[in-house]
C-alpha cells in the first residue's frame, strides 16, 4: 500500500465551505466540528448486506481478510484516507483493526501490534485518535449479550477485551473511550431476568469507570443509545434512559452519552432532540453523524446530505457549550453499488463539507439571536417573583391555590409561533 495509492490522487475535489482555520463562534472550523473517520465502516465492512456478499472487494477482504498482512494494509488505507480528506481523528472497535486469534490472548496481541502502527502513523500524521472501543457483539459467545449474559464467564471475557482496548485508547491519546451494548438486551421475557442483567450491566459499566481513574484516563467514557437491532428491545434505548440507568448505579457524573442521528430516530425522536436532552440533562459527550432513510425502518447508515437537520443539531451542540473531548464521527457506509475506492473520499469529503456549510447557517443563528430572544419572552414569567418562589420551593400548593384564588387570575394561552420560527430558520439556510 505504501508504494501505490490505494485511491484514485487524481480525482478532482476541493472543499467550498470547509476551512478549517476559519474562526467560527470563537473556535475555528476544526475545533468547533472535530470531524473523525470511523475505521469499521468505510475499512471493515465489505459491502455486504442480509440478503447479498461482498461488492467491494478490497484487498485486504480477500479470503477472509484475516491475516496480520492484510490488517496493515487496512491500516496504510485508512492513514491515506484521513489525510486525503484532512480529517484530525479516527475511531475504532479492536475487531476492526485486527483479527481475532485463536485465544483472548493471541486476538489482544492482533490489537497491539497494529496499535504500534497506529502509533508511527499518528506521529508521522498528526492523526488523533477521537476514540476506541470493543467489538462485543459479533462474536457468536455474545449472542445473548456481554455483560448482560446470563453467564458470568462472558461477562469476564467481554471485561478483558475492553481492559485491552481501553489501555490501548490511553495509551494512543484517544481523547473518550465508547461502550455501545449491541446486544445488552432481549428478545423475549419468557428466557429473560431484566433486573439481574441491569445489576451486571451497572457493574460492567463501574468497573469501567474504576479502571479509568486507575490507568489516570482524562477523556470521558461514553455509552451509546440505540433502542433495538440487534437485539428487539436494548436497555440503552436512548438519552432518557441511559441517564436513568446512570442515575440507578450512581454512575451519572462519570458517563456521558455518545449520539448517533439514526439511533435517535429509530428511537422515535429527532437527533437534536437527543443532544438537547442531553445537555439538559448534563451528560453531552460525542456525536456520530449519519442518516437512516425515512421509508426504511433500520439503521442504514448513510453519510449526511439534510443541511436544516445538521443545522439544528449543530446549534443544539453549541447551545450545550460545544465539543470537549467529543467530536463529529462519521459512522456512516457507502451504499453497496458505490464500490470504487474514491467514493469513501467523496463521501466524506462532501459530508465534512455538508457539516461546514451547517455551521455557518448556525453561526448565522446564533449571532442573530432570534430563537434565544423567543425563549426569553416565553419563560419571562419563570424569572419572575412567583416563577423564582415556585421552583426556589418557597410556594406550596396550599400557597399556589390561595394565590390565584386572592388574584383571580385567569391565565390566558400565548401563541407558540411554531411557524414564525420555522420561517426565521429557513431564512439562513
Amino acid at each position: 500500500m505504501s508504494k501505490k495509492s490505494f485511491f484514485d490522487r487524481e480525482t478532482p475535489f476541493e472543499y467550498r465551505w470547509y476551512e478549517p482555520g476559519r474562526m467560527v463562534l470563537g473556535k475555528t472550523m476544526a475545533e468547533q466540528l472535530r470531524f473523525a473517520v470511523c475505521y469499521w465502516h468505510s475499512f471493515a465492512w465489505p459491502g455486504s448486506d442480509t440478503f447479498g456478499g461482498e461488492t467491494f472487494m478490497r484487498p485486504w477482504h480477500a479470503d477472509g481478510g484475516g491475516s496480520m498482512k492484510q490488517a496493515r494494509q487496512k491500516a496504510d488505507a485508512a492513514f491515506e484516507l484521513f489525510g486525503l480528506v484532512n480529517a484530525p481523528f479516527f475511531t475504532f472497535h479492536d475487531r476492526d483493526i485486527a483479527p481475532e486469534g485463536a485465544s483472548l490472548a493471541e486476538s489482544n496481541r492482533n490489537v497491539r501490534k497494529i496499535g504500534e502502527v497506529f502509533e508511527k502513523k499518528m506521529a508521522q500524521t498528526g492523526v488523533k485518535l477521537l476514540w476506541g472501543t470493543a467489538n462485543l457483539f459479533s462474536h457468536r459467545r455474545y449472542m445473548a449479550g456481554a455483560a448482560s449474559n446470563p453467564d458470568p464467564e462472558v461477562f469476564a471475557y467481554a471485561a478483558a477485551q475492553v481492559k485491552n482496548v481501553f489501555d490501548l485508547t490511553h495509551e494512543l491519546g484517544g481523547e473518550n473511550y465508547v461502550l455501545w451494548g449491541g446486544r445488552e438486551g432481549y428478545e423475549t421475557l419468557l428466557n429473560t431476568a431484566i433486573g439481574r442483567e441491569l445489576d451486571q450491566l451497572g457493574r460492567f459499566l463501574t468497573l469501567v469507570v474504576e479502571h479509568k481513574h486507575k490507568i489516570g484516563f482524562k477523556g470521558a467514557i461514553l455509552i451509546e443509545p440505540k433502542p433495538a437491532e440487534p437485539s428487539k428491545h436494548q436497555y440503552d434505548f436512548d438519552v432518557a434512559t441511559v441517564f436513568g440507568f446512570l442515575q440507578r448505579y450512581g454512575l451519572e457524573k462519570e458517563v456521558k452519552v455518545n449520539i448517533e442521528q439514526n439511533h435517535a430516530t429509530l428511537a422515535g425522536h429527532s437527533f437534536e432532540h437527543e443532544i438537547a436532552l442531553a445537555n439538559a440533562l448534563g451528560i453531552f459527550g460525542s456525536i456520530d453523524m449519519n442518516r437512516g432513510d425515512e421509508l426504511l425502518g433500520w439503521d442504514t447508515d448513510q453519510f449526511p446530505n439534510n443541511l436544516p437537520q445538521m443545522a439544528l443539531a449543530l446549534l443544539e451542540i453549541q447551545r450545550a457549550g460545544g465539543f470537549t473531548t467529543g467530536g463529529l464521527n462519521f459512522d456512516a457506509k457507502l451504499r453497496r453499488q458505490s464500490i470504487d475506492p474514491d467514493d469513501l473520499v467523496i463521501a466524506h469529503a462532501e459530508a465534512m463539507d455538508l457539516c461546514a456549510r451547517a455551521l455557518l447557517v448556525t453561526e448565522k443563528m446564533v449571532e442573530d439571536g432570534g430563537l434565544e430572544r423567543h425563549l426569553r419572552e416565553r419563560y419571562a414569567g419563570w424569572d419572575g417573583k412567583l416563577g423564582r418562589e415556585i421552583l426556589g420551593g418557597k410556594k406550596s400548593l396550599d400557597d399556589l391555590a390561595a394565590w390565584v384564588e386572592k388574584k383571580g387570575i385567569d391565565p390566558q394561552p400565548r401563541s407558540g409561533r411554531q411557524e414564525w420560527l420555522e420561517a426565521w430558520l429557513n431564512r439562513w439556510i
